[in-house]
């Protein structure tokens, strides 16, 4: 029985084609953009959004994303490349940040709908319930690279590491918390949160005010990693502390502020335009 729950990664590679190499991880990146464009298009239409903007505003984010992840990294873990620069941009050799992609990310959300004059609490409702979905698709390339796991345990869910990943205070330890599934699980639950509270908010109309949904991920999401960061072996540390922890604290502050904001108070956020968004008349209702 025991077993049953060991769980061991058959290894990055997905495929080969000759000296083409096909890596899970990008597999499921790719496959996560994929079905969360096509899922934001589909929310974008109920709620009367033009879901072209959708394929458009992706392109940015994604882009911007990478970027954001890899400078986030990079800051934080300076020491490992004050004497290399010429890495800071090998990005293939790993070391990429989920904050620092969603910063970048937000960045580019904002200055997309800025130009496009459409509110960026519009957009990031129908964006937050497929990043949310990405997230837990995309935290099984963590697996498959035998990374991002957590502290030793013999617990029945226990994750074989190899003796190569390991960091050298743990090498005596062969299985740790599969942290990866942990949040891979985690996300699964916000993206039904988020899903449910979307089609929720379509049957009782003016109930839920433009951003809830946005701000809901900001605490949901926050919240999860809070504790499942406490068990990582890599995180990212500015002295003593954790800083998904501290990025994940004030998610949570913003998120429930945000919401007084809307409920108590009854005016909408801070935008980056004022006027309503982009109506699509041929939008199914």
């Amino acid at each position: 029985m025991m077993l049953a729950f060991q769980f061991q990664s058959p290894g990055p590679v997905f495929f080969e084609i000759g000296p083409i190499a096909v890596r899970w991880y990008g597999f499921l990146i790719a496959s996560a953009v994929l079905i969360g464009v096509t899922l934001s298009q589909y929310l974008a239409k109920r709620r009367h959004i033009n879901p072209d903007l959708i394929a458009d505003v992706a392109i940015w984010v994604i882009i911007s994303a990478i970027v954001g992840a890899r400078i986030y990294y990079v800051l934080f873990e300076w020491q490992d490349y004050v004497n290399r620069p010429g890495d800071i941009i090998a990005i293939w050799k790993g070391g990429i940040a989920i904050h620092g992609a969603m910063i970048g990310g937000a960045l580019a959300a904002a200055i997309f709908a800025r130009l496009n004059k459409i509110s960026i609490w519009q957009l990031t409702d129908v964006l937050v319930p497929s990043l949310a979905l990405g997230q837990m698709i995309g935290r099984w390339g963590n697996f498959f690279n035998s990374e991002a796991f957590g502290r030793p345990t013999d617990l029945p869910w226990k994750l074989y590491i190899p003796p190569s990943r390991r960091p050298p205070e743990y090498l005596q330890y062969d299985y740790f918390h599969p942290t990866f599934l942990y949040e891979s699980i985690w996300n699964l639950l916000v993206f039904c949160l988020l899903m449910y509270l979307f089609f929720w908010g379509l049957r009782h109309r003016n109930r839920l005010k433009v951003g809830t949904l946005t701000l809901i991920y900001f605490i949901a999401y926050s919240l999860g990693r809070f504790w499942i960061e406490g068990l990582r072996t890599d995180s990212l540390m500015l002295g003593s502390l954790r800083i998904a922890q501290v990025v994940s604290i004030i998610g949570v502050i913003i998120g429930i502020g945000g919401l007084i904001w809307l409920y108590r108070t009854g005016r909408p956020l801070p935008d980056v335009v004022s006027s309503k968004p982009p109506i699509n008349r041929d939008a199914e209702n």
